[in-house]
């Protein structure tokens, strides 16, 4: 599957790259993606990371598959792996009644249309970012319905998605520190769309909206697992998603650094090819070692997870180690090409800029060292309560 991936991507995905059918912002119009997603269709590459019978690769299968539809920024969008899709999937289908699958899921697998996941929220307002727990998006029951009503922002392909995850907590489960989340149809008139922002990355269809919910009527039926479990849930799709955003950039780079090899073996000057400069022939080999430390990186948090582990850890260190190593791959690759790099006569400007938004999407560098870090902090603690009731028995 993932040499077939590969092979639809580079003959037929690629050449989609020139393609003038954008948004206001430089994102590919749904237009767009669902012509490739046609294509895709017929080549036996749609959802490929989802069997016939509705399971999941393994994490591990997983990886190869994405990495290889992440070798243009069009692929994921062409094969039905991208964000934020790819994760609820991933989340409905493990959580998800089977009414619910067979009613939002199913259509996702498809590739019939997008979806969203409505969960971070206005710093302005005070809302939940990196910390959940802030959340203030409410949500209260009534009869049958639950009622929604709050601000959300930065959520991924709102404008145009047919289907989204919110995620809300009543005042019960906010003072238990708990939350709600409920699958809706899209587009609702009580989920007004206050701004769609121009944003460095331009990837993904719809932008990254920002929006108020108000009184959002929602069938209780819709409620994804139970009350109160929506942090619980929100762990089971994001780790996974940490990694899967690691797989498709770590595709990009790839590609980024072939292009960047070409151009370094091909371009003369002072007397000789740029590679043959140890400049430039250093850069190129270093992508070369971080590129491998990124497939060994995913690989070993892959298989964490198909333990069945949340392995929230291990996709902290992963995301971190991984993000990092691909912005300075894409940095690299913009440097070999000097002024080229920086144009968009081919991907690599736009990859160096999709790079720098994933180390602030799925959790910045610095809150993954944090949360590393009361880690190590309490183990430390645990140890030391270990040592002292050793030394007492």
């Amino acid at each position: 599957m993932a040499a077939k991936v590969e092979a639809f991507v580079r003959d037929i995905v690629v050449p989609y790259e020139k393609d003038l059918r954008r948004d206001h912002h430089g994102a590919p119009t749904d237009e767009l993606v669902m012509e490739m997603r046609d294509k895709a269709r017929a080549a036996g590459v749609l959802t490929p990371h989802i069997k016939a019978d509705g399971s999941h690769l393994t994490q591990r299968e997983t990886a190869v598959v994405l990495i290889r539809s992440g070798l243009s920024p069009l692929g994921p969008l062409a094969c039905n792996t991208m964000a934020p899709d790819e994760g609820n999937m991933y989340l409905i289908g493990h959580v998800g009644s089977p009414e619910l699958k067979e009613r939002f899921l199913q259509p996702l697998i498809e590739g019939k249309g997008r979806s969203a996941f409505f969960m971070t929220e206005p710093a302005n307002w005070g809302g939940a970012g990196s910390d959940p727990s802030m959340m203030k998006t409410t949500c209260r029951k009534d009869g049958d319905h639950w009622v929604v009503n709050g601000r959300k922002t930065f959520i991924t392909g709102a404008k145009g998605a047919m289907m989204g995850i919110v995620m809300a907590a009543s005042e019960e489960e906010q003072s238990r520190g708990g939350a709600c989340m409920f699958l809706v149809d899209l587009p609702d008139p009580a989920i007004v769309i206050d701004e769609v922002p121009n944003t460095i990355d331009t990837s993904m269809p719809g932008g990254h909206a920002t929006l108020t919910i108000r009184d959002l009527r929602i069938p209780a039926g819709q409620m994804l697992g139970a009350p109160g479990e929506g942090f619980r849930y929100a762990q089971i799709r994001l780790s996974p998603a940490r990694l899967s955003h690691c797989m498709r950039w770590l595709g990009a780079c790839i590609r980024a650094q072939e292009i960047a090899t070409d151009y370094g073996c091909r371009r003369e000057a002072f007397g000789k090819t740029l590679i043959d400069h140890e400049g430039v022939g250093f850069m190129l080999a270093e992508n070369a070692i971080l590129i491998k430390q990124c497939e060994l990186m995913i690989d070993w948090c892959a298989s964490v997870l198909d333990t069945g582990s949340l392995g929230t850890a291990e996709s902290s260190i992963a995301k971190v180690s991984v993000s990092e190593a691909l912005m300075k791959i894409a940095d690299n690759c913009i440097q070999v090409m000097g002024g080229t790099g920086v144009t968009d006569r081919t991907i690599v400007e736009q990859v160096f800029r999709e790079v720098r938004a994933f180390r602030i999407y799925d959790g910045p560098t610095e809150v993954h060292k944090w949360s590393l870090a009361r880690k190590i902090k309490r183990e430390w603690k645990q140890s030391r309560e270990a040592l002292k009731a050793a030394a007492s028995a």
